[in-house]
């Protein structure tokens, strides 16, 4: 699969699942503020019904004691009249009174009530129709219970308007907490919230017009303002005499956010998708620069295998010649041919085997108590040939006092010869190869670093110069001989000796790996 395909994939794939996720935060703030609504709409409703009802209980304790008093007044007249004897005067009586209260009722609210009737305006004036002189017995009783009907209706008008006269005047004159019961409140609240749909904890506080606390249930608090519902107590009292009822939710933002349990998993399983997605991608884009690597590993490969199975084909295909049976130093140089180039065979061999090491967790090592100074100057004994040989120079400098490692003296030597082949390799044509060798102590780790003045490479390069296969040109370049596999190798090996190696480098200036191993503390 082409890279612009895997791009395209991952382009698409991802614009897909922040979309979702996109949509999935929007529908869910959606359907929070849809539960915040419908939660304020249910308060607001049930302290409104709350607010009727206590009206109207007022309404009707006024009520109650204005027919108590009716009733009183009625007993007394009646009582008094039984002693005289005289009893169709109660009826007569109380016409007067229900007309007397029905004229004060009228004056004192006529500037406030209009005049209402359904009858014409010429007939406003009169309540019945008189009969006739001449008339039936039927009309006159009919009659007469119109007129009943009629004092008993004006009575009862003067009643109404004496309630709502004390209404006016009275009941906005008493303090709060005399006109309220506040445990009914309590109720009546929590009465209305359940007839709503809300079963949620609440308490409450009725405040003055001075905004004083007048009573306070346990619980109330002022921190969470949006969780505060207000509704005035008899909004029709004077402005000055106001008082407010305020109600609190402690539980709401759990109400609302209950609707959240449902988005949550999906949420977390979207998120899941979207880390298993990404890990995908790039498991794709490395296994693609693996194969990448791989198909250089193979270019290289059969070159250096190509170069000395050829050479040996054709030292074997000299040798057939009798003539060079006859020269005994023609037929030594041909078999040392043969020898060389079998050799070098079998170090790319060895070197292709070295694969196998990177399919283990850990590797297999014979550990034993090394010196690393005495390592170190041994393995650059054996390299200073090489670099004398390109007019070189290599220089020890050996400071660690505490220099006893644990490690496995074939392999640790070979991280040594790989990092110097290396040095030699990437080194500059036209300047002879400077290389130092140095170690120190650092705390409990000694430091082994190897530096040269080569050809460097960049910053980007050195983070990935210990990657299987990896090489800073790739493609198929014989002018530096190898496999990508080299420091790859090394890395492994140090690791495995619970150790950590870096490379420093600048193009143009050199190179220096930095080796960190713990020593072994004397008892």
């Amino acid at each position: 699969m082409k890279k612009s395909t895997i791009w395209l994939l991952a382009v698409v794939m991802f614009t897909a699942f922040f979309a979702l996720l996109f949509l999935q935060v929007r529908y869910m703030r959606t359907s929070m503020n849809i539960r915040t609504q419908q939660f304020d709409e249910q308060v607001n409703r049930s302290l409104y019904n709350v607010m009727r009802d206590l009206e109207q209980d007022q309404t009707l304790y006024y009520l109650e004691q204005d027919m108590i008093e009716s009733e009183n007044r009625y007993t007394q007249q009646y009582s008094q009249y039984s002693q005289s004897g005289n009893t169709e005067g109660i009826t007569n009586e109380q016409s007067v009174t229900a007309g007397e209260q029905a004229d004060v009722g009228g004056q004192e609210l006529e500037s406030n009530r209009p005049q209402l009737s359904l009858r014409p305006e010429e007939d406003q004036e009169r309540v019945f129709i008189t009969p006739r002189q001449n008339a039936s017995t039927i009309s006159k009783t009919q009659y007469e219970m119109q007129q009943i009907l009629s004092k008993r209706y004006l009575h009862e008008r003067s009643l109404l308007d004496e309630v709502i006269f004390k209404i006016m005047n009275r009941a906005s004159n008493e303090p709060i907490e005399n006109r309220v019961d506040f445990n009914r409140l309590e109720q009546n609240i929590r009465l209305e919230l359940s007839y709503n749909g809300l079963n949620e904890p609440f308490s409450f506080q009725v405040v003055n017009f001075n905004n004083e606390v007048v009573y306070s249930s346990p619980g109330f608090s002022n921190r969470d303002r949006s969780a505060i519902y207000t509704q005035t107590l008899f909004p029709y009292d004077s402005s000055a005499k106001l008082n407010t009822l305020r109600v609190y939710f402690p539980t709401k933002r759990n109400y609302v956010y209950s609707e959240l349990s449902f988005f949550i998993p999906s949420l977390i399983f979207t998120f899941i998708l979207l880390i298993t997605f990404i890990f995908t991608m790039v498991s794709l884009f490395r296994q693609k620069r693996l194969s990448e690597m791989k198909n250089d590993f193979i270019n290289n490969m059969t070159h250096e295998l190509k170069t000395p199975v050829s050479t040996i084909s054709l030292a074997s295909q000299m040798l057939k010649d009798e003539s060079i049976l006859k020269s005994p130093e023609v037929f030594k140089h041909v078999t040392g041919v043969i020898n060389d180039e079998t050799k070098r065979l079998s170090l790319q061999v060895e070197k292709v085997l070295h694969m196998s090491l990177f399919d283990q967790q850990k590797t297999k090592l014979k550990m034993k108590e090394l010196d690393a100074n005495d390592l170190v100057a041994s393995v650059a004994n054996t390299h200073v040939l090489k670099v004398e040989k390109l007019e070189g120079t290599l220089d020890i400098d050996l400071q660690a006092e505490r220099s006893t490692i644990y490690v496995d003296e074939m392999h640790f030597t070979n991280v040594l010869f790989n990092i110097l082949d290396n040095a030699l390799k990437y080194r500059k044509r036209d300047v002879p190869p400077e290389l130092m060798i140095r170690t120190r102590n650092e705390g409990n780790k000694i430091i082994i670093s190897i530096e040269d003045n080569g050809i460097g490479m960049k910053k980007e390069d050195a983070k990935k110069v210990f990657e299987r296969f990896y090489r800073v040109h790739t493609g198929n370049r014989h002018d530096v001989k190898g496999f990508g596999l080299g420091l790859a190798y090394v890395k492994k090996i140090v690791t495995d000796l619970n150790g950590t190696i870096r490379a420093d480098s600048d193009l143009g200036k050199g190179t220096k790996f930095i080796i960190s191993l713990p020593v072994i503390t004397q008892k």
